[in-house]
């Protein structure tokens, strides 16, 4: 059976769609859905959560998000990890953390999953940086290496294992290396 072609979403239809799992994003009028978390995946996001927010939200200085959605720039993206300066965090009509984003991450975090395309995420980390994010990562877990796009600059492979990944200077007390990073996947 031959479907007649369907008009391409808008940006706003597309939100008003129910949210799937794993999450879609828009990006360039294409709905592309991400693919389900795996094992390493998983555990190095979770890691990174917990050892940023240890040390930035009871200062009050930034928060970080897993599996966020920023929607700007014509897209709706959703980060692995989403850092966002305390001062820049969406609140509601009640002071509470809003549960729409409608700007970019500070610093925006992808781990790479095995059947993931890695020019769609550098692209999302690229758009990030095109409309204010500080930082990116393009963390990969099967080379072992870490992609970092500082905004306006070239950007930098890490894999040797004493390597200092760069962090926003927001966060300038959270120090980890390109081998700690990796050390989080052993048991």
């Amino acid at each position: 059976m031959v479907k007649s072609p369907t008009k391409p979403l808008t940006l706003e239809e597309f939100l008003k769609l129910p949210e799937t799992k794993p999450s879609s994003e828009y990006i360039n009028g294409q709905i592309i859905q991400k693919p389900m978390s795996q094992g390493k995946h998983s555990k190095l996001r979770g890691e990174l959560l917990s050892a940023i927010n240890e040390i930035v939200e009871n200062r009050k200085i930034a928060l970080s998000f897993p599996e966020l959605r920023c929607t700007f720039g014509g897209r709706s993206i959703v980060p692995d990890v989403a850092v966002f300066a305390w001062e820049r965090i969406p609140l509601d009509e009640n002071g509470e953390v809003a549960n729409v984003f409608h700007t970019y991450p500070d610093w925006t975090i992808e781990i790479l999953s095995p059947d993931q395309s890695q020019t769609k995420v550098t692209g999302n980390i690229l758009h990030c940086l095109k409309y204010g994010s500080s930082l990116g990562w393009l963390i990969d877990p099967g080379d072992r290496s870490v992609l970092v796009y500082p905004p306006k600059q070239q950007p930098e492979l890490l894999q040797e294992e004493q390597e200092i990944l760069p962090v926003l200077d927001l966060v300038s007390d959270f120090k980890l290396t390109v081998g700690q990073l990796f050390e989080w996947l052993k048991l």
